[in-house]
C-alpha cells in the first residue's frame, strides 16, 4: 500500500545548471546499507516494552555520506536508523575504518542517530529504560546487535569513500509543518501534549550532492527537529526519517538520502499513532527535500573545517548514600532500579561522577554554510539561540550527533523543569539532572568554534564567556 502512495508522487527531475558549474575540488561518494536485524531483539525507546521484537514493519537503513575538498583529509556524515548510537560506537567504528586504511579524523566525522523509537536498543544506550536488567539471553542479542550495527556502518562508510568522484555541493532551505512543542504547562506541571505556542523550528535544511557535469543527484542530506515518535509499535520501523528515506529511494533510484534530526528533545509529530500519519510525516518531508533541490540553491566551496572541544556538563547536588537508599525502596520500578544500580558502583568503590563529558562539533564549508552538531536530545531552544547569534541564512544546527547520553535542556526548560529538565535522567542511568547553567557552557563552547564571519553584528560586541577546553581541528 505504501509503495503505491510512493509511486504516484514520483517526480524525477533534477535541473543540471541551477547552480554554477563547482569544477573547484569536491569529491563526493555515498552508500546506504540495510541495518535491519535478523534476530530477535529488544526495542528501546519506550519503557513499557517487555518482550523482544521479531516483527518487520518498514526496513531500517544507515547512510554515508563522504566528501572531501581538494587535498583535505576527508569528512563522513553518517545518519543510522536508531534511538541513539553511543560514543562507544563511534570510537570503535573510527578504529576498525583506520584499521583498514581509511582513517576518517574524528573531529571530520557526523553520526547522526534518528532517533527512531522502533528500532533495536544498543548495549549502552538508556540501559535504565525498562526499569530492571535485561535477562541475560536478551543482553547477549542486544550485544550482538551492537557489534553487527557497528560492523555495518563500517561497511557502508567504506564503500561511500570508495566511490568518491568529482561532485558539486549545494544547498538550500524549506520548511516542514508536522513538528510542535510537545511541553504544555497545566495546573500539575508539563505534560507531553501539544502546545501550540511553544517554540519550535520547522526548517528543513537541505544539501544536494551531484555529479561535476550536474546530471546525476549523488545524496541529499537533510535535518529537521521532530522527535521520531509518530509510532509505539513493538515493532521494527524508521517513523518519519526512514519514510521519507523510503521515498526518496524510490524517486531516485541510485541516490543515498540522509534524514537527521534537528533540536527536536522538545518537539513531536502530530498527528501521530497511527501508520498512515508516519507515511504522511515521510512523503511531505520528502517532498519538500525534492521542491528545494529543484529550486535555485547556494553553491557551497571549500575549504571544508571541522572542529570539536570537549568540555563537561556538571550534574546537580548528588544523591547522597541515605538517598540512594531511600529511593531504592520507591514503589516505581525505574526510581528504584535506578538507585539500585547506583548504590552497587558506590558497594564496588566506583565514584559516581559528578559531570557528563559532552563534546560539540561545528563544521564550516568555505564562508557558505555554518554546521552545529551537539551531542543527545537538545531541546529546540538552542537552534533559535544560535540562528540569532550567528547567520541565519547560514546556519544548520543538529542534535542527536555523535552520541545520545541524555537529553540536553535549555536554562528555560531546565527551570520549568519536568521530563526533559529532569525525569528522563533516570532512563538514561544518569545520577541526576544537571545543574543549572550549562546552555551557556554549550554555547561558549560553540562560540570560540565559529568563525567570526559567522558571527552576527550584535554578538560580535558581546564579550565572550572564558571557559576552557580542548579543541581538534
Amino acid at each position: 500500500m505504501h509503495k503505491k502512495l510512493f509511486r504516484a508522487l514520483l517526480f524525477l527531475v533534477i535541473p543540471g545548471v541551477m547552480s554554477a558549474q563547482n569544477s573547484t575540488g569536491w569529491k563526493a561518494g555515498a552508500a546506504h546499507i540495510d541495518i535491519t536485524p535478523d534476530h530477535p531483539v529488544r526495542l528501546s525507546g519506550y519503557g513499557s516494552r517487555t518482550t523482544e521484537c521479531d516483527k518487520i514493519a518498514a526496513r531500517i537503513h544507515a547512510n554515508a555520506l563522504a566528501l572531501q575538498w581538494q587535498g583535505e583529509a576527508p569528512a563522513v556524515i553518517i545518519t543510522v536508523d536508531n534511538c541513539g548510537v553511543p560514543a562507544a560506537v563511534r570510537t570503535e567504528v573510527l578504529k576498525r575504518l583506520a584499521a583498514a586504511g581509511k582513517t576518517v579524523q574524528d573531529e571530520r566525522f557526523a553520526l547522526h542517530s534518528t532517533h527512531t523509537h522502533c528500532a533495536p536498543m544498543l548495549k549502552g544506550v538508556l540501559p535504565f529504560m525498562f526499569g530492571a536488567d535485561l535477562p541475560a539471553d536478551q543482553q547477549e542479542r542486544v550485544d550482538r546487535y551492537t557489534e553487527e550495527l557497528t560492523a555495518r556502518m563500517v561497511k557502508t562508510i567504506g564503500e561511500a569513500l570508495g566511490k568518491m568522484q568529482p561532485a558539486q555541493l549545494d544547498w538550500g532551505g524549506g520548511k516542514v509543518y508536522f513538528a510542535y512543542n510537545r511541553r504544555l504547562k497545566t495546573e500539575t506541571g508539563f505534560q507531553n501534549a501539544q502546545n501550540f505556542n511553544g517554540p519550535s523550528d520547522r526548517a528543513l535544511p537541505v544539501l544536494r550532492v551531484r555529479s561535476a557535469d550536474g546530471k546525476k543527484l549523488i545524496a541529499t542530506h537533510a535535518s529537521y527537529a521532530c522527535h521520531c515518535t509518530t509510532l509505539g509499535i513493538d515493532e521494527i520501523h524508521g517513523d518519519w526519517a526512514g519514510m521519507a528515506h523510503a521515498e526518496m529511494e524510490l524517486r531516485f533510484p541510485g541516490a543515498v538520502c540522509l534524514v537527521a534530526i534537528g533540536c527536536g528533545a522538545d518537539q513531536n509529530p502530530y498527528p501521530r499513532r497511527e501508520l498512515r500519519f508516519v507515511t504522511n510525516h515521510g512523503v511531505n518531508l520528502a517532498k519538500e527535500i525534492v521542491r528545494v533541490i529543484n529550486q535555485p540553491m547556494r553553491p557551497l566551496t571549500g575549504p571544508l573545517n571541522c572542529a570539536t572541544s570537549e568540555v563537561m556538563l556538571p550534574y546537580d547536588n548528588l544523591p547522597t548514600k541515605e538517598e540512594w537508599q531511600a529511593r531504592a525502596a520507591d514503589k516505581n520500578k525505574h526510581t528504584a532500579h535506578h538507585a539500585k544500580k547506583h548504590l552497587e558502583m558506590l558497594e564496588r568503590g566506583e565514584k559516581i561522577p559528578p559531570a557528563l563529558p559532552y563534546m560539540v562539533q561545528v563544521w564550516h564549508y568555505g564562508d557558505d554554510l555554518l554546521t552545529i552538531n551537539l551531542p543527545g536530545e537538545v531541546v529546540v531552544d538552542y537552534s533559535l539561540r544560535f540562528k540569532r547569534e550567528f547567520d541565519h541564512a547560514r546556519t544548520w544546527v543538529n542534535g542527536y550527533t555523535n552520541d545520545v547520553p541524555c537529553y540536553i535542556p535549555s536554562q528555560r526548560v531546565w527551570e520549568e523543569g519536568g521530563y526533559e529538565a529532569a525525569d528522563a535522567m533516570i532512563y538514561y542511568g544518569r545520577p541526576t539532572r544537571f545543574a543549572s547553567g550549562i546552555e551557556g557552557i554549550i554555547a561558549s563552547t560553540v562560540k570560540k568554534l565559529v568563525p567570526q564571519n559567522f558571527v552576527t553584528e550584535r554578538v560580535q560586541l558581546m564579550s565572550p564567556d572564558p571557559l576552557s577546553s580542548s579543541v581538534k581541528r
